[in-house]
């Protein structure tokens, strides 16, 4: 059966689980909104929203190099005490994060800091290709919606489909480490480096590879 935004907006308001996991979890229980809550619970997905809202201030800033020293990952990752920050599984969890940040190249968080300006260019661009097929306008603002959550799971990290278990996203590997460890985990922020990126390469060097793909 087909899932409505809307049901899954109520499912994420009363569990907090993230918005992947309240679809997975209708679409798994036909529709059923307690029969989802139940399936939630049973992952440990709602569970690790009721610790969503403790303050998290301790933590970790994980690291990550790939690529022969091409690619960097800083990564700042809070939980609730010093004594978690310690645990092998918060910090193997941190470096799986600043792992997949290297691989997936995410450029926010979450989708709340995502400039609304650049939300609704990206709006304006699915709607002129969407009205060029002759669609109706509420299939239209339907394919809009389905466009722009495929565009948050590009750019943001939390709906990224994770590396290691692309069947799962960084949320729900997020969601499943809060009630593993019982605390309240959150990714703050992270910084990743392309060796050379933004640099102008010199004329000399730029000379060398036209030649070399010539084959002088």
């Amino acid at each position: 059966m087909s899932i409505t935004a809307a049901q899954v907006s109520e499912l994420r308001k009363v569990t907090g689980a993230g918005l992947m996991d309240c679809k997975k979890a209708l679409g798994e229980t036909g529709g059923d909104q307690e029969k989802a809550i139940d399936y939630l619970r049973k992952k440990g997905l709602a569970a690790a929203s009721k610790k969503s809202g403790r303050a998290a201030t301790e933590g970790l800033v994980g690291s990550y190099i790939h690529a022969g020293g091409k690619i960097g990952v800083l990564v700042e990752v809070n939980c609730e005490t010093d004594f978690v920050a310690k645990n092998e599984n918060f910090q193997a969890f941190v470096k799986d994060v600043a792992m997949h940040i290297a691989a997936a190249a995410p450029l926010h968080v979450r989708r709340e800091e995502v400039p609304a300006d650049l939300v609704e260019r990206e709006k304006e661009i699915y709607r002129a290709k969407a009205r060029e097929t002759g669609k109706p306008e509420n299939i239209i603002e339907k394919i809009i919606e389905g466009q722009v959550n495929k565009y948050y799971a590009d750019i943001c990290l939390l709906e990224q489909p994770y590396v290691k278990d692309p069947d799962k996203t960084v949320q729900t590997y997020l969601n499943e480490t809060i009630a593993a460890i019982g605390e309240n985990i959150s990714i703050r922020r992270f910084a990743r480096y392309v060796l050379g990126e933004g640099l102008a390469k010199k004329e000399s060097d730029f000379a060398a590879e036209v030649a070399a793909a010539a084959g002088v």
